[in-house]
């Protein structure tokens, strides 16, 4: 039986056992987010998230008789129009088996250490927003404020006796872990580090239990380290290990924990029947400072290029390093490929199947562009010639306003926003030249202009997700983090009409 292994993390083990990427550019569909109008959320009772209409490589590996899990940080939404409906969980989506948070790992989630609302409620698209959450999170009942804002009130009417049931129930109503369809009340997010602690030897306790039970079957496991991420932690046999502070404690219990799970397939028997692919989602979140001044260390090429190795004894060679242009996206043909599925008509799929490149059968990656977008905002293009030798150019339609102004980060926004306000349009665009091999301007931008204007035509217009409607915190939609009943109940009967 194959087996599939994936993990995001942000270290590569021995280059010496795989194939290491050395060019990367999203992941569970093979599709351009824009696609589908996905994006990402900081609240967990948002109703937007990857919309149940788009096909995941779990979706098809399970069709195929796969045992499908995901372990550690979903971040793709939970529920829809109840707190129980779980429209976006990962069950949803074609997992089996889900166990993790389904946000991402924030420092809110423990007392001490700041907010990221502190920063980001001050600033368009998304004070609202953060201001409903970051007060919800100090037990301000909403209803009075709300009173205010004319027709938005009319709206949230219904939701007032609810908003107020709920509010109590958590004061980090987004840090809870779950067990499949149930939060799991062992392990509630409630700020101690020990408990943050308990919670990652939890995670990789289940990987190797999941690798245990599941070793005479095909399985598909996707391990998504809720580190590195602010709130940074580390177990206590990591902590003061590393010369680079908390930042490189964390590091280095990631590091060793993919070790532990290597060994673990080798004690199964495992590793010539099991794909594993090890990357990272995005690099680092420049602006997220704890109050005790704990960052992430800088990064380059915009935070989007990522590392990527794979690993396949006796499939795939060992110590090659491929300097080809490729994509988190190329894994859903690859895994669609390789369990057997057949391929999806009725979409575009941006990613290609990856073996051939990785078996060296080809030379070249299938992808000539590469569109990088800022939410539905077209930033940055990348284009590896094939007529002009190992050309690889990147061109900028727009840029952050960063601040410091000389920096690379947006320290007064806590993040870098994509609408007109706060970043700068180039026409003419701005053109790097990556490979320094040519100074051909003008005919560059206009092959990748046309390229632009052709990979538009083949987008079809969707509902947004990143909508506001999607995007505020709405009770209705937190899940129960308590044993008090009537505190999670959603009534609303009792709103004005």
């Amino acid at each position: 039986a194959l087996h599939i292994y994936f993990s995001f993390v942000v270290v590569i083990p021995n280059k010496n056992e795989g194939v290491r990427l050395t060019h990367r550019a999203a992941f569970l569909t093979g599709r351009y987010p824009i696609r589908s109008g996905e994006g990402v959320y900081i609240i967990s009772a948002a109703s937007g998230s990857l919309p149940k209409e788009e096909v995941t490589f779990a979706k098809v590996a399970k069709r195929q008789g796969y045992e499908t899990a995901l372990i550690g940080k979903w971040h793709r939404g939970l529920n829809c129009e109840r707190n129980d409906d779980y429209c976006h969980h990962p069950g949803a989506h074609g997992f089996d088996h889900f166990y993790g948070i389904t946000l991402t790992n924030l420092r809110d989630c423990q007392p001490g250490r700041g907010s990221i609302f502190t920063n980001v409620q001050a600033h368009t698209p998304f004070k609202v927003m953060c201001s409903v959450q970051y007060m919800s999170r100090r037990y301000t009942v909403l209803v009075e404020p709300f009173k205010m804002v004319g027709r938005w009130w009319r709206w949230w009417a219904p939701w007032r006796p609810s908003m107020v049931r709920s509010l109590p129930t958590s004061p980090t109503s987004a840090a809870f872990v779950m067990r499949n369809r149930e939060v799991d009340k062992h392990i509630l997010y409630t700020g101690v580090s020990i408990v943050v602690i308990q919670l990652f030897s939890s995670i990789y306790t289940v990987c190797v239990y999941y690798f245990d039970r599941n070793s005479a079957l095909p399985f598909l496991l996707f391990f998504s380290f809720i580190q590195v991420h602010t709130d940074m932690f580390a177990s206590p046999a990591f902590q003061g290990t590393s010369q680079h502070g908390i930042y490189g404690n964390a590091i280095q219990e990631v590091d060793w924990s993919v070790g532990q799970l290597m060994q673990t397939l080798d004690r199964l028997n495992l590793r010539e029947n099991t794909l594993v692919y090890l990357t990272s989602d995005q690099l680092a979140h420049l602006e997220e400072i704890t109050v005790r001044g704990e960052g992430n260390p800088p990064t380059g090429r915009g935070r989007i290029q990522v590392p990527g190795l794979l690993h396949w004894t006796g499939m795939l060679p060992a110590g090659k390093d491929i300097d080809e242009p490729t994509s988190n996206m190329d894994i859903f043909p690859t895994v669609v490929k390789l369990v057997g599925g057949t391929a999806l008509g009725d979409r575009v799929i941006d990613g290609h199947d990856l073996i051939p490149l990785l078996q060296g059968k080809v030379e070249r990656s299938k992808h000539e562009f590469l569109f990088h977008y800022c939410n539905a905002y077209l930033n940055v293009v990348r284009w590896h010639a094939p007529d002009r030798g190992y050309s690889k150019w990147k061109v900028f339609f727009f840029t952050p306003d960063f601040y410091p102004e000389n920096g690379t980060a947006c320290m007064h926004t806590h993040a870098c926003f994509c609408t007109a306000s706060y970043v700068t349009y180039h026409d003419p665009p701005l053109l790097f030249d990556l490979s320094y091999t040519e100074p051909a301007f003008h005919s560059v931008v206009e092959e990748i202009r046309v390229a632009v204007a052709v990979h538009k035509e083949s987008i079809t217009p969707v509902q947004d997700q990143l909508a506001p409607g999607h995007l505020l915190w709405k009770p209705c939609l937190q899940p129960c983090l308590t044993w008090i009943y009537f505190t999670c109940v959603c009534v609303t009967s009792l709103g004005d009409p």
